[in-house]
């Protein structure tokens, strides 16, 4: 190969490995920070999503820890498969959460989904209406300590569905929808308060 051509041929070598890089770059910035996810301390989620965020439990028997890894204690064990849970904080592998009684505690992400539920946490029966307006028929009421799937959640009202039937809850009725941390981040893993 002549100089001239091993010139050209260097050079673009360095115009491909500048573009590579700025590939990289751009690409590294859309899948974390550059997504605008953050954690509450500021520093950018691992998995790229929202912190906080709504899951929930894939099984009936999950191990809420004192901490993010199997060498923590087990402090207790969710037995509701469905119970929507907050993260407020994550790890790669970890999430901690917050849930319906508000205890935080860490689990693994492999036990907790996306498909979202809401929970009625209080001592009397929610309402759930034909439409987004409490002058709406009731088409069934949500018992107390009960779970139901929801599939989306707009102006304070969440839609709902049990089996066939569909209806909206006040957003603030249940546990599982509301925008703000219903936890702090920075509180230790524990039942209290």
């Amino acid at each position: 190969m002549s100089s001239k051509a091993r010139s050209r041929f260097q050079r673009l070598a360095v115009l491909a490995a500048a573009l590579g890089a700025a590939v990289l770059v751009g690409a590294g910035a859309g899948a974390g920070a550059g997504a605008g996810q953050a954690m509450p301390d500021g520093r950018p989620t691992p998995s790229g999503q929202p912190v906080p965020r709504w899951l929930s439990l894939k099984s009936s028997e999950v191990h809420a820890r004192h901490g993010p890894g199997l060498d923590y204690r087990i402090l207790w064990e969710y037995r509701a498969s469905g119970l929507p849970v907050q993260v407020i904080a994550e790890t790669t592998e970890w999430r901690k959460i917050c849930d319906p009684d508000g205890a935080v505690a860490w689990v693994h992400r492999s036990v907790v989904s996306s498909r979202r539920s809401v929970f009625n946490a209080s001592p009397r029966e929610v309402a759930i209406h034909a439409s987004r307006s409490e002058a709406s028929p009731v088409r069934a009421r949500l018992a107390p300590r009960s779970l139901v799937s929801v599939d989306e959640c707009e102006d304070g009202w969440c839609q709902v569905r049990v089996r066939r039937m569909r209806g909206w809850v006040r957003e603030r009725a249940v546990f599982g929808a509301q925008q703000r941390a219903m936890c702090n981040a920075a509180r230790p893993a524990g039942r209290d308060r």
